[in-house]
Parts: C-alpha cells; sequence; structure tokens
C-alpha cells in the first residue's frame, strides 16, 4: 500500500534550484565556521574537568537547587564556557554535571566554591562529588584526530561498497550527498553556537548511515528502471524511481523523525545535542537523497552522453 498512491512529481527538475539552496546553507555554514575559527568543541576535544555532584540532602536547611540557579552561579564565579546537565541515578536522585574548561587547578577552585555555597546541601563531603574526571588537552586532541578519521573511513568504505553493489559513479553521488548532510549539520551547530562532542561525533555517523541506507533504496531502484526503461530519458527515468520509492522514504522518516523528536523534547539536556543532530540528519538526510544523490546521476549520464553525442530517447 502505498503512502502517497501514484505519484509523478518532477523532483530532477528541481534539481537546479535544490543545488542552490543547498548550497546557500553549507557556504552560511562554512563563513559561520571560518569567522569563529572552526568548530565549538566540547572539553572531550579541548581538554577540561567533568565533575558530578550530589546536592541532595536530608538537611532541614538545605536549599532547593534547580539547574538555572546552579548555573547562574557558576557562571558568575567566572566560569562563562561552562555546561551544566542533570542526570538521574537509578534511585530516582538528581544530580549534576558541570563540564568546564582548565585544568585540575581550575576544577578543584570549582569544588571549593560549590561547598561554600551549597554548605547546607553537603552531608558528607566524600559523598559530594560522585565523580571528577580530567581530560588533558593532548588526550582531547587525539579524540579529535581520531574522530576525524572515523568519518573519513566510514565515508570511503561506503564508496567501496557501492561501488561493488552498482558503479563507481553509484558510489561517489552516495558520498557527495553524505558530505552534504554532515557539512550542514556540522554548519548549523556553528550557526546555533552548539558544542561539537564526542556524542555529536557518533551522531554524525548515524546520520551518515541513516541517510545511506535511505539513498541505496532509491538507487536499487534507479538500477532497475535503467534496465527496464532503456528508451526513456534520465531524467523520466530518476523521477519514476523516486517516485516509486517515495512512499517508502517519507514513512521511513516519519517514524524516524517522531523518535527523534520525542528525544529532543523528552530526553533530557544530556542527550538534547545528539538529538538536535539527528533532527537536522532524519530531515537533511531525506531531502537530499531525492534532491541531491539521485540528481548527480542525472547530471553525470547526460554529461557522458553528451560528450559522445549521443541521447537516450
Amino acid at each position: 500500500m502505498r503512502f502517497f498512491g501514484k505519484t509523478q512529481i518532477d523532483f530532477v527538475s528541481m534539481r537546479k534550484k535544490a543545488f542552490m539552496i543547498s548550497a546557500i546553507v553549507i557556504l552560511a555554514g562554512i563563513i559561520s565556521l571560518i569567522v569563529q575559527g572552526g568548530p565549538k568543541y566540547s572539553i572531550d576535544f579541548t581538554g577540561g574537568i567533568s565533575l558530578e555532584i550530589d546536592l541532595n540532602s536530608i538537611n532541614p536547611n538545605a536549599v532547593e537547587v534547580d539547574l538555572d540557579g546552579l548555573r547562574d552561579l557558576v557562571k558568575k564565579e567566572g566560569y562563562k564556557d561552562a555546561v551544566i546537565q542533570t542526570s538521574k541515578g537509578n534511585e530516582g536522585k538528581q544530580y549534576f554535571i558541570i563540564k568546564i574548561k582548565g585544568t585540575e587547578d581550575v576544577g578543584d577552585a570549582l569544588v571549593k566554591t560549590l561547598r561554600t555555597a551549597y554548605a547546607t546541601n553537603i552531608d558528607t563531603p566524600d559523598h559530594f562529588i560522585r565523580s571528577q574526571d580530567h581530560v588533558g588537552p593532548k588526550i582531547g586532541e587525539e579524540l579529535k584526530t581520531k574522530a576525524i578519521m572515523a568519518i573519513f573511513w566510514s565515508l570511503l568504505a561506503i564508496i567501496i561498497y557501492i561501488w561493488v553493489r552498482f558503479e563507481l559513479t553509484f558510489g561517489f553521488a552516495a558520498v557527495v550527498a553524505l558530505f552534504h548532510d554532515v557539512l550542514i549539520t556540522v554548519g548549523i551547530f556553528s550557526l546555533t553556537g552548539k558544542e561539537m562532542s564526542l556524542t555529536i561525533v557518533a551522531a554524525l555517523l548515524t546520520i551518515v548511515g541513516y541517510s545511506l541506507n535511505d539513498t541505496i533504496v532509491v538507487f536499487d531502484r534507479i538500477r532497475e528502471d535503467l534496465k527496464i526503461y532503456r528508451r526513456e530519458s534520465y531524467e523520466k527515468v530518476i523521477n519514476h524511481s523516486i517516485n516509486e520509492t517515495l512512499s517508502r522514504t517519507v514513512i521511513t522518516s516519519l517514524t524516524t523523525l517522531l523518535v527523534v523528536l520525542a528525544l529532543f523534547f523528552k530526553g533530557g539536556s544530556v542527550i538534547h545535542g545528539f538529538a538536535f543532530a539527528l533532527l537536522i540528519g532524519v530531515v537533511v538526510g531525506t531531502y537530499s537523497s531525492i534532491f541531491i544523490a539521485s540528481p548527480i546521476l542525472v547530471e553525470y549520464f547526460n554529461r557522458r552522453l553528451n560528450k559522445k553525442g549521443l541521447k537516450r530517447r
């Protein structure tokens, strides 16, 4: 059963407008990255301190601690780039995770400030700090390099896989679309001032997998239709393939989008960035499989025929 019935939308004719829109969005992201000197990295890559603290107390004089109040306190103390999130323990208690850039001395100074500000909430000093981790700049730089290499090798493996399954042209078209998705996601993160962390790198790799899956479904149908409709132009054949897989594409995207929206609005601050990246990725990935990857094949096939002085009619 088709979600849209039998559609005959001329997607391929919109390819130049789609290319232009994508180019504008990517250019805006690149300009933002240049102005800011690159992505805004979290302490996973730059190095810093991560604290998990327990401000729950049975003391009747204890003050009520909320996320906004804690953020205001930390920022007033000079930690303007601090990232503060909540986490839930198995017993239902709420804990706070504070991430700041700096050395262990900076972390110790923050701990002293918190001990003073929330003295009535600390029943035992040993249980106040649930965990304290330090990521050095050298380790952060190593993680950054490995994250970039993970994306690079995944894209290379995709080219080889699609080359074997289809042909090299399909592989390059798919990778261009994947680069398109990643660049737009990173650009939007830069434009909105959000940090890039290891969690976001995981989201980018998830986006690559999701977008590739959708693109391969369309490519599989294109390969079949190119054999069946040998007398039709490439525009008509690829339009037909996209329309045939449109219901599947939309249903998959909508169901995925509903889950990601639930994570984004109800998942809490800890996975907010991850959900935001996936939200962009699902929308852009669906768009790119229809308006970027497939039209690239049209451009390539037509140019190949033009060089030979032929027409596919």
